[in-house]
């Protein structure tokens, strides 16, 4: 294009940009320009997490090591802390509330600890993960990964802590007559279960969390309450069977996730507890409430990938 000036010349201009009128996310679109940090597909996020399943283990294994570097007695307090709540319980609940009564004679030790162990693997998991984003803000703000990293990494980290616990928990089970024995194994499924349900509270809680850090502070006292209702401290059709309470009352108390997965583990490894503590269809519960938290709360988490960090 050209046009004449006030002196006679000639003045050429520039032609037009391809580029002119069309919109950002046309031009975008055009040179293949995405969001920075845009919340990937699904199935993507899916395989981000894989890529990254060496970080997350070498993560939570960092906290598990750093979380009693101070202490002198070190890792020990990983399996100190629930042997001191399980024997507080003891002297509280079973000797001067009487929570012994309807389980067999000789096995409430193992009762209570098995519970104590099992049900802190929870409480830990949802704790950490209320925290997973709102603590870590610095991680977030200046590395791009996939946010449920963390959570999952908590997650795990309860779980390794857990199985030191075991660990002991096979020690008093043997001291109070429970053997090993091939329905032991069961404890593999039942605590893999309940893995996959504590990871999906940590990453509905992580969401929440990142938000409202007020939450953590509430979650002990809401974590504690399901602790009381669970059967932590007593068998619940035992504690209820004098009570005139409907029936269904005791069925929704056993079929809660955490008696669910105590109930299993003290079904695989003591001797004297059997069948008839386990509410019915004990095992298709554990497995809907695994696949129910895990799944919601891994879309949930999802959902919110890209604010994380941010605000």
């Amino acid at each position: 294009m050209s046009e004449t000036t006030h002196d006679g010349g000639v003045a050429v201009s520039a032609p037009p940009s391809p580029d002119e009128g069309l919109t950002a996310a046309e031009l975008a679109a055009k040179y293949g320009l995405s969001v920075s940090g845009a919340r990937p597909s699904l199935s993507e996020y899916v395989r981000q997490l894989w890529d990254r399943r060496h970080f997350i283990l070498a993560f939570s294994r960092a906290k598990l090591t750093a979380q009693y570097s101070q202490a002198k007695l070190g890792q020990l307090w990983q399996v100190a802390t629930p042997l001191l709540n399980a024997a507080v319980y003891f002297f509280i609940f079973g000797m001067l509330l009487g929570a012994r009564e309807g389980i067999p004679k000789g096995i409430y030790v193992p009762f209570l600890v098995t519970g104590v162990f099992v049900f802190t693997f929870t409480q830990s998991s949802v704790l950490a993960g209320v925290r997973a984003i709102s603590g870590n803000l610095g991680l977030v703000r200046a590395l791009h990964f996939p946010r449920a990293s963390l959570p999952l990494s908590f997650a795990l980290q309860q779980l390794q802590q857990l199985l030191y616990s075991m660990a002991v928990l096979v020690v008093i089970m043997m001291a109070f007559g429970s053997f090993p024995d091939l329905s032991w194994l069961l404890v593999v499924p039942a605590l893999t279960l309940q893995f996959v349900f504590n990871a999906g509270l940590a990453l509905i809680f992580a969401r929440m969390g990142s938000k409202t850090p007020d939450l953590a502070q509430l979650m002990p006292f809401i974590l504690r309450t399901w602790m009381y209702a669970s059967g932590v401290m007593f068998s619940i059709p035992a504690m209820l069977a004098d009570k005139n309470w409907p029936g269904w009352i005791t069925d929704v108390l056993q079929w809660n996730p955490a008696a669910i997965y105590m109930d299993l583990v003290r079904f695989a490894m003591i001797d004297g507890y059997g069948s008839d503590f386990l509410p019915a269809h004990v095992w298709a519960f554990a497995v809907g409430w695994a696949l129910l938290a895990g799944g919601v709360g891994f879309v949930y988490f999802w959902k919110a990938e890209e604010r994380y960090g941010r605000g």
